[in-house]
Protein backbone atom coordinates (compact mmCIF):
# COMPACT_ATOMS: atom_id res chain seq x y z
CA UNK A 1 0.00 0.00 0.00
CA UNK A 2 1.11 3.88 -0.51
CA UNK A 3 0.54 6.19 2.29
CA UNK A 4 -2.26 7.14 1.54
CA UNK A 5 -3.86 4.10 1.04
CA UNK A 6 -2.59 2.77 4.51
CA UNK A 7 -4.50 5.98 6.08
CA UNK A 8 -7.25 4.97 4.40
CA UNK A 9 -7.22 1.70 5.18
CA UNK A 10 -6.28 2.49 9.45
CA UNK A 11 -9.23 5.22 8.86
CA UNK A 12 -11.78 2.17 7.73
CA UNK A 13 -10.86 0.33 10.84
CA UNK A 14 -12.61 3.07 13.13
CA UNK A 15 -16.14 1.23 12.60
CA UNK A 16 -14.63 -1.45 14.95
CA UNK A 17 -15.14 1.11 17.68
CA UNK A 18 -13.72 1.17 21.04
CA UNK A 19 -13.59 -2.17 21.96
CA UNK A 20 -11.73 -2.75 25.12
CA UNK A 21 -9.82 -5.82 26.33
CA UNK A 22 -6.43 -7.05 25.81
CA UNK A 23 -7.33 -10.81 24.16
CA UNK A 24 -7.26 -9.00 20.15
CA UNK A 25 -4.04 -7.54 21.10
CA UNK A 26 -2.41 -10.16 22.22
CA UNK A 27 -3.38 -12.41 19.25
CA UNK A 28 -2.06 -10.07 17.05
CA UNK A 29 1.65 -9.79 18.87
CA UNK A 30 1.52 -13.42 18.75
CA UNK A 31 1.10 -13.84 15.20
CA UNK A 32 3.91 -10.80 14.96
CA UNK A 33 6.62 -12.88 17.24
CA UNK A 34 5.78 -10.68 20.22
CA UNK A 35 7.58 -7.66 19.26
CA UNK A 36 7.00 -5.77 22.55
CA UNK A 37 9.07 -8.20 24.47
CA UNK A 38 12.36 -6.85 23.09
CA UNK A 39 11.58 -3.49 24.46
CA UNK A 40 12.45 -1.70 27.40
CA UNK A 41 9.57 0.48 28.23
CA UNK A 42 8.73 3.23 30.58
CA UNK A 43 4.75 3.01 30.38
CA UNK A 44 3.12 6.69 31.50
CA UNK A 45 -1.00 7.17 32.07
CA UNK A 46 -3.14 9.57 33.77
CA UNK A 47 -5.93 11.74 32.92
CA UNK A 48 -3.82 14.62 32.20
CA UNK A 49 0.26 15.66 31.45
CA UNK A 50 1.33 12.07 29.99
CA UNK A 51 2.20 14.22 26.74
CA UNK A 52 4.58 16.73 28.10
CA UNK A 53 5.86 14.06 31.06
CA UNK A 54 6.88 11.49 28.09
CA UNK A 55 8.50 14.31 25.97
CA UNK A 56 10.58 15.47 28.85
CA UNK A 57 11.25 11.58 29.38
CA UNK A 58 12.23 11.31 25.96
CA UNK A 59 14.60 14.31 25.79
CA UNK A 60 16.75 13.11 28.78
CA UNK A 61 17.30 9.89 28.02
CA UNK A 62 17.90 11.14 24.29
CA UNK A 63 20.68 13.30 25.89
CA UNK A 64 22.00 11.16 27.80
CA UNK A 65 23.02 9.07 24.32
CA UNK A 66 20.46 6.44 24.02
CA UNK A 67 17.99 5.97 20.88
CA UNK A 68 14.82 6.77 22.70
CA UNK A 69 11.37 5.51 21.07
CA UNK A 70 7.53 7.42 22.17
CA UNK A 71 4.43 6.20 21.38
CA UNK A 72 2.16 8.75 21.56
CA UNK A 73 -1.80 9.49 20.81
CA UNK A 74 -3.77 11.39 19.44
CA UNK A 75 -1.85 13.37 16.66
CA UNK A 76 -2.44 16.67 15.99
CA UNK A 77 -1.89 17.15 12.69
CA UNK A 78 -0.27 13.84 11.08
CA UNK A 79 -0.58 10.10 11.91
CA UNK A 80 3.47 10.29 11.69
CA UNK A 81 3.70 12.28 14.87
CA UNK A 82 2.95 8.91 16.44
CA UNK A 83 5.68 8.00 16.50
CA UNK A 84 9.23 9.15 17.01
CA UNK A 85 12.87 8.19 17.30
CA UNK A 86 14.85 10.90 19.18
CA UNK A 87 12.50 13.53 18.33
CA UNK A 88 12.42 12.10 14.42
CA UNK A 89 8.94 10.79 12.90
CA UNK A 90 8.59 7.84 11.38
CA UNK A 91 8.91 8.14 7.79
CA UNK A 92 5.33 7.74 5.56
CA UNK A 93 6.15 5.45 3.60
CA UNK A 94 7.43 2.78 6.65
CA UNK A 95 4.03 2.99 8.18
CA UNK A 96 2.28 2.08 4.73
CA UNK A 97 4.58 -0.95 4.59
CA UNK A 98 4.06 -1.82 8.22
CA UNK A 99 0.30 -1.67 7.47
CA UNK A 100 0.46 -3.79 4.79
CA UNK A 101 2.73 -6.59 6.66
CA UNK A 102 0.15 -6.30 9.51
CA UNK A 103 -3.01 -6.34 7.30
CA UNK A 104 -2.85 -10.21 6.28
CA UNK A 105 -2.71 -11.24 9.93
CA UNK A 106 -5.69 -9.25 10.76
CA UNK A 107 -7.69 -10.64 8.00
CA UNK A 108 -6.13 -14.60 9.07
CA UNK A 109 -7.92 -13.60 12.63
CA UNK A 110 -11.25 -12.77 11.27
CA UNK A 111 -11.35 -16.24 9.50
CA UNK A 112 -10.11 -17.84 12.47
CA UNK A 113 -12.70 -16.76 14.24
CA UNK A 114 -11.20 -13.66 15.98
CA UNK A 115 -13.09 -10.20 16.73
CA UNK A 116 -10.68 -7.86 14.32
CA UNK A 117 -8.54 -5.62 15.80
CA UNK A 118 -9.62 -2.26 16.72
CA UNK A 119 -7.70 1.15 14.93
CA UNK A 120 -6.00 1.77 18.30
CA UNK A 121 -5.13 -2.16 18.60
CA UNK A 122 -3.54 -1.62 15.15
CA UNK A 123 -1.59 1.13 15.40
CA UNK A 124 -0.41 0.17 18.84
CA UNK A 125 1.04 -3.28 17.53
CA UNK A 126 2.22 -1.17 14.44
CA UNK A 127 4.58 0.39 17.34
CA UNK A 128 5.33 -2.36 18.90
CA UNK A 129 7.02 -3.93 15.56
CA UNK A 130 8.44 -0.36 14.69
CA UNK A 131 10.47 0.60 17.69
CA UNK A 132 11.51 -3.56 18.27
CA UNK A 133 13.07 -3.45 14.26
CA UNK A 134 14.62 0.07 15.36
CA UNK A 135 16.04 -1.63 17.69
CA UNK A 136 15.40 1.13 20.09
CA UNK A 137 17.22 1.41 23.59
CA UNK A 138 14.28 2.28 25.66
CA UNK A 139 10.25 3.24 24.66
CA UNK A 140 8.48 6.06 26.42
CA UNK A 141 5.06 4.13 25.95
CA UNK A 142 1.70 6.47 26.26
CA UNK A 143 -1.44 5.12 27.24
CA UNK A 144 -4.12 5.29 24.94
CA UNK A 145 -6.99 5.71 27.54
CA UNK A 146 -7.51 4.23 30.86
CA UNK A 147 -5.26 2.04 32.10
CA UNK A 148 -6.68 -1.94 32.61
CA UNK A 149 -7.76 -2.71 29.00
CA UNK A 150 -5.96 -0.50 27.10
CA UNK A 151 -3.94 -2.01 24.10
CA UNK A 152 -0.43 -0.62 25.35
CA UNK A 153 -1.17 -2.70 28.71
CA UNK A 154 0.35 -6.04 27.26
CA UNK A 155 4.01 -4.66 28.09
CA UNK A 156 5.90 -5.29 31.33
CA UNK A 157 7.89 -1.83 31.91
CA UNK A 158 10.83 -0.87 33.92
CA UNK A 159 8.63 1.62 35.68
CA UNK A 160 4.84 2.69 35.14
CA UNK A 161 3.85 6.10 35.62
CA UNK A 162 0.36 7.59 36.40
CA UNK A 163 0.59 11.45 35.97
CA UNK A 164 -2.51 12.15 37.82
CA UNK A 165 -6.46 10.64 38.13
CA UNK A 166 -9.22 13.38 37.27
CA UNK A 167 -12.76 13.11 35.60
CA UNK A 168 -12.69 12.26 32.06
CA UNK A 169 -14.07 9.64 29.38
CA UNK A 170 -16.81 8.72 32.09
CA UNK A 171 -18.35 7.17 29.71
CA UNK A 172 -15.55 4.57 29.45
CA UNK A 173 -13.59 4.52 33.15
CA UNK A 174 -16.41 5.21 35.31
CA UNK A 175 -18.24 8.11 36.98
CA UNK A 176 -16.16 8.83 40.18
CA UNK A 177 -12.80 9.16 41.23
CA UNK A 178 -12.30 5.85 42.49
CA UNK A 179 -13.45 3.96 39.56
CA UNK A 180 -11.08 6.06 37.45
CA UNK A 181 -8.24 5.67 39.58
CA UNK A 182 -8.91 2.04 39.54
CA UNK A 183 -8.39 1.56 35.88
CA UNK A 184 -5.39 3.51 35.82
CA UNK A 185 -4.17 1.65 38.30
CA UNK A 186 -4.90 -1.41 35.67
CA UNK A 187 -0.97 -0.50 34.12
CA UNK A 188 1.05 -1.36 37.95
CA UNK A 189 2.60 -4.79 37.32
CA UNK A 190 3.74 -7.41 39.93
CA UNK A 191 7.61 -5.55 41.66
CA UNK A 192 7.40 -2.91 38.70
CA UNK A 193 8.09 0.38 41.08
CA UNK A 194 5.63 2.76 40.72
CA UNK A 195 5.94 6.89 39.86
CA UNK A 196 2.38 9.29 40.40
CA UNK A 197 1.71 12.87 40.92
CA UNK A 198 -2.03 12.13 41.79
CA UNK A 199 -3.20 14.48 44.55
CA UNK A 200 -6.69 13.23 45.09
CA UNK A 201 -7.05 11.45 48.04
CA UNK A 202 -9.61 8.59 46.63
CA UNK A 203 -7.13 8.45 43.62
CA UNK A 204 -4.29 7.74 45.79
CA UNK A 205 -5.56 4.96 48.13
CA UNK A 206 -6.15 2.87 44.85
CA UNK A 207 -2.78 3.37 43.82
CA UNK A 208 -1.15 2.45 47.19
CA UNK A 209 -3.69 -0.30 47.91
CA UNK A 210 -2.79 -1.64 44.44
CA UNK A 211 0.77 -1.08 44.77
CA UNK A 212 0.83 -2.55 48.06
CA UNK A 213 -0.84 -5.80 46.08
CA UNK A 214 1.35 -6.20 44.16
CA UNK A 215 4.88 -5.52 45.66
CA UNK A 216 5.85 -2.37 44.16
CA UNK A 217 7.74 0.50 45.45
CA UNK A 218 5.88 3.68 45.13
CA UNK A 219 8.05 7.17 44.46
CA UNK A 220 4.93 10.14 45.22
CA UNK A 221 5.64 13.27 44.13
CA UNK A 222 4.89 16.05 46.07
CA UNK A 223 6.03 13.53 49.02
CA UNK A 224 8.65 11.54 48.30
CA UNK A 225 10.49 14.14 45.52
CA UNK A 226 9.51 17.64 45.86
CA UNK A 227 9.82 20.56 44.20
CA UNK A 228 10.15 24.70 44.19
CA UNK A 229 8.97 26.78 41.56
CA UNK A 230 10.82 29.82 40.60
CA UNK A 231 10.69 32.78 38.32
CA UNK A 232 8.77 32.43 34.99
CA UNK A 233 7.95 34.27 32.10
CA UNK A 234 6.06 33.84 28.81
CA UNK A 235 9.11 31.70 27.44
CA UNK A 236 9.38 29.46 30.05
CA UNK A 237 9.68 28.60 34.08
CA UNK A 238 12.77 27.95 36.72
CA UNK A 239 12.33 25.71 39.42
CA UNK A 240 14.43 23.01 41.77
CA UNK A 241 13.85 19.65 42.32
CA UNK A 242 14.78 17.98 45.55
CA UNK A 243 14.68 14.04 44.98
CA UNK A 244 15.50 11.05 46.65
CA UNK A 245 19.13 10.83 45.50
CA UNK A 246 19.50 14.46 43.64
CA UNK A 247 18.85 17.73 44.63
CA UNK A 248 19.23 20.34 40.94
CA UNK A 249 18.96 23.89 41.40
CA UNK A 250 17.72 26.04 38.87
CA UNK A 251 16.63 23.90 36.58
CA UNK A 252 14.69 25.41 33.08
CA UNK A 253 11.69 24.45 30.84
CA UNK A 254 10.54 25.96 27.95
CA UNK A 255 6.63 25.07 29.02
CA UNK A 256 4.47 27.26 31.17
CA UNK A 257 1.66 27.01 33.61
CA UNK A 258 2.60 25.33 36.94
CA UNK A 259 1.73 21.93 36.45
CA UNK A 260 4.43 21.65 33.86
CA UNK A 261 6.99 21.72 36.89
CA UNK A 262 4.91 18.81 38.50
CA UNK A 263 5.31 16.70 35.24
CA UNK A 264 8.60 17.78 35.22
CA UNK A 265 9.17 16.60 38.66
CA UNK A 266 7.34 13.36 37.77
CA UNK A 267 9.73 12.90 34.88
CA UNK A 268 13.08 13.48 36.98
CA UNK A 269 11.52 10.77 39.81
CA UNK A 270 11.05 8.39 37.47
CA UNK A 271 14.90 8.83 36.15
CA UNK A 272 15.81 8.52 39.73
CA UNK A 273 14.48 5.13 39.05
CA UNK A 274 15.79 4.24 35.97
CA UNK A 275 19.24 5.48 37.26
CA UNK A 276 18.80 3.14 40.66
CA UNK A 277 18.36 0.09 37.91
CA UNK A 278 21.60 1.27 36.16
CA UNK A 279 20.51 3.50 33.34
CA UNK A 280 23.15 6.33 33.38
CA UNK A 281 21.97 9.64 33.24
CA UNK A 282 24.30 12.39 34.15
CA UNK A 283 22.93 15.73 35.43
CA UNK A 284 23.85 17.96 32.35
CA UNK A 285 21.73 15.33 30.64
CA UNK A 286 18.97 16.26 32.64
CA UNK A 287 19.29 20.04 32.66
CA UNK A 288 19.44 19.74 28.86
CA UNK A 289 16.95 17.13 28.34
CA UNK A 290 14.35 19.06 30.70
CA UNK A 291 15.18 22.66 28.78
CA UNK A 292 14.54 21.26 25.12
CA UNK A 293 10.69 19.74 25.98
CA UNK A 294 8.69 20.89 23.32
CA UNK A 295 4.68 20.02 23.55
CA UNK A 296 2.78 21.57 21.20
CA UNK A 297 -0.94 22.94 21.71
CA UNK A 298 -0.37 23.09 25.37
CA UNK A 299 -0.23 26.37 26.61
CA UNK A 300 1.51 27.06 23.38
CA UNK A 301 2.18 30.88 22.54
CA UNK A 302 1.91 31.72 18.94
CA UNK A 303 3.36 35.52 17.88
CA UNK A 304 1.51 38.67 18.89
CA UNK A 305 -0.47 41.78 18.42
CA UNK A 306 -2.67 39.93 19.09
CA UNK A 307 -0.65 36.82 20.85
CA UNK A 308 -2.30 33.30 20.58
CA UNK A 309 -2.69 30.76 23.24
CA UNK A 310 -3.60 27.61 22.04
CA UNK A 311 -4.78 24.77 25.02
CA UNK A 312 -5.84 21.03 24.53
CA UNK A 313 -7.63 21.93 27.88
CA UNK A 314 -10.04 18.77 27.27
CA UNK A 315 -11.32 18.90 30.59
CA UNK A 316 -12.05 20.30 33.55
CA UNK A 317 -8.80 20.05 35.41
CA UNK A 318 -7.28 21.29 32.19
CA UNK A 319 -9.59 24.22 31.87
CA UNK A 320 -8.11 24.62 35.99
CA UNK A 321 -4.65 24.58 35.33
CA UNK A 322 -5.86 27.06 31.64
CA UNK A 323 -7.14 29.71 34.17
CA UNK A 324 -4.31 29.62 36.43
CA UNK A 325 -1.91 30.22 33.73
CA UNK A 326 -4.31 33.12 32.37
CA UNK A 327 -4.04 34.63 35.94
CA UNK A 328 -0.20 33.98 36.44
CA UNK A 329 1.04 34.97 32.79
CA UNK A 330 -1.55 37.74 31.30
CA UNK A 331 -3.03 39.15 34.80
CA UNK A 332 -5.48 41.84 33.97
CA UNK A 333 -5.47 40.94 30.09
CA UNK A 334 -8.55 40.98 27.94
CA UNK A 335 -9.16 37.81 26.48
CA UNK A 336 -10.72 36.47 23.23
CA UNK A 337 -11.77 32.57 23.67
CA UNK A 338 -12.33 30.21 21.34
CA UNK A 339 -13.73 27.20 23.09
CA UNK A 340 -15.04 23.89 21.39
CA UNK A 341 -15.67 20.21 23.44
CA UNK A 342 -16.82 16.76 22.59
CA UNK A 343 -20.38 15.99 23.84
CA UNK A 344 -19.35 13.64 26.35
CA UNK A 345 -17.02 15.73 28.96
CA UNK A 346 -17.98 18.29 31.55
CA UNK A 347 -18.94 21.22 29.76
CA UNK A 348 -20.72 23.85 31.90
CA UNK A 349 -17.72 22.90 34.45
CA UNK A 350 -15.21 23.97 32.17
CA UNK A 351 -17.61 26.94 30.88
CA UNK A 352 -18.03 27.69 34.67
CA UNK A 353 -14.17 28.03 35.18
CA UNK A 354 -13.05 29.90 31.73
CA UNK A 355 -16.02 31.81 30.59
CA UNK A 356 -15.34 34.30 33.69
CA UNK A 357 -11.69 35.07 32.48
CA UNK A 358 -13.25 36.46 28.80
CA UNK A 359 -14.84 39.58 27.50
CA UNK A 360 -15.67 38.21 24.75
CA UNK A 361 -16.18 33.76 23.62
CA UNK A 362 -16.87 32.25 20.68
CA UNK A 363 -18.48 28.57 20.53
CA UNK A 364 -17.62 26.12 17.50
CA UNK A 365 -18.04 22.78 17.18
CA UNK A 366 -15.17 20.44 17.19
CA UNK A 367 -14.84 17.93 13.81
CA UNK A 368 -16.06 14.80 15.11
CA UNK A 369 -18.90 12.62 15.74
CA UNK A 370 -18.80 13.22 19.42
CA UNK A 371 -19.29 17.00 19.09
CA UNK A 372 -23.25 16.64 20.19
CA UNK A 373 -24.90 19.26 21.04
CA UNK A 374 -22.17 21.79 20.72
CA UNK A 375 -23.98 24.73 20.59
CA UNK A 376 -25.62 23.94 24.23
CA UNK A 377 -22.23 25.79 25.62
CA UNK A 378 -23.06 29.46 24.08
CA UNK A 379 -26.06 29.02 26.67
CA UNK A 380 -23.77 27.61 29.66
CA UNK A 381 -21.36 30.71 28.84
CA UNK A 382 -24.14 33.52 28.38
CA UNK A 383 -24.40 32.74 32.36
CA UNK A 384 -21.10 34.71 32.75
CA UNK A 385 -21.43 37.13 30.01
CA UNK A 386 -23.16 39.09 27.32
CA UNK A 387 -20.92 38.79 24.69
CA UNK A 388 -20.90 35.04 23.79
CA UNK A 389 -21.34 33.93 19.86
CA UNK A 390 -21.38 30.55 17.74
CA UNK A 391 -19.76 29.79 15.01
CA UNK A 392 -19.57 25.99 13.80
CA UNK A 393 -16.80 26.32 11.16
CA UNK A 394 -13.38 26.25 13.15
CA UNK A 395 -11.97 28.82 10.81
CA UNK A 396 -14.33 30.77 11.12
CA UNK A 397 -14.05 30.93 14.55
CA UNK A 398 -10.50 31.78 14.61
CA UNK A 399 -11.06 34.57 12.38
CA UNK A 400 -13.88 35.72 13.99
CA UNK A 401 -11.63 36.08 17.11
CA UNK A 402 -8.65 37.55 15.50
CA UNK A 403 -10.91 40.29 13.72
CA UNK A 404 -12.60 40.73 17.38
CA UNK A 405 -9.20 41.44 19.07
CA UNK A 406 -7.33 44.44 19.80
CA UNK A 407 -3.35 44.38 20.01
CA UNK A 408 -3.31 44.69 23.30
CA UNK A 409 -5.78 41.23 23.77
CA UNK A 410 -5.25 37.77 23.69
CA UNK A 411 -6.50 35.26 21.86
CA UNK A 412 -7.29 31.76 23.47
CA UNK A 413 -8.07 28.90 21.53
CA UNK A 414 -8.77 25.81 23.82
CA UNK A 415 -10.98 22.53 24.39
CA UNK A 416 -10.80 19.23 22.13
CA UNK A 417 -7.73 18.37 21.19
CA UNK A 418 -10.14 17.58 17.36
CA UNK A 419 -10.64 21.09 17.54
CA UNK A 420 -7.47 22.72 18.83
CA UNK A 421 -5.49 20.95 16.12
CA UNK A 422 -7.22 22.23 13.15
CA UNK A 423 -7.23 25.57 14.38
CA UNK A 424 -3.18 25.20 15.20
CA UNK A 425 -3.17 24.61 11.80
CA UNK A 426 -5.48 27.99 10.69
CA UNK A 427 -3.62 30.16 13.32
CA UNK A 428 -0.14 29.11 11.52
CA UNK A 429 -0.82 29.20 8.34
CA UNK A 430 -2.30 32.97 8.88
CA UNK A 431 0.81 34.19 10.93
CA UNK A 432 3.29 32.90 8.11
Amino acid sequence: MLYEEAMEYLQNLTKFGMNFGLGRITELLRRLGDPHRRIKVIHVGGTNGKGSTTAMLAGVLQCAGYRVGTFTSPHLHAYTERYRINGREIDPGRVAGLITRLRPHLEAMVQEGFEHPTEFEVSTALAFCYFAEEAVDYLVLEVGLGGAIDSTNVVHPLVSVITNVAMDHMDYLGNTVADIARVKAGIIKPGVPVVTAAENPDALAIIKETCREKGCHLLQVGKDVTWTCGGHSLRGQHFSYLGQRLYLPDLWIPLIGRHQVMNAATALGVLEILAGQGVHITENALKEGLSRAVWPARLELIGDKPPVLIDGAHNYDGALSLRHALDDYFPGRDVIMVLGMLGDKERARVVAELAPRARYVIITRPNSPRAGDWQQMAAEARRYLAEVDTVENISGAVQTALKKARESDLVCITGSLYMVAEAREIVLELRR
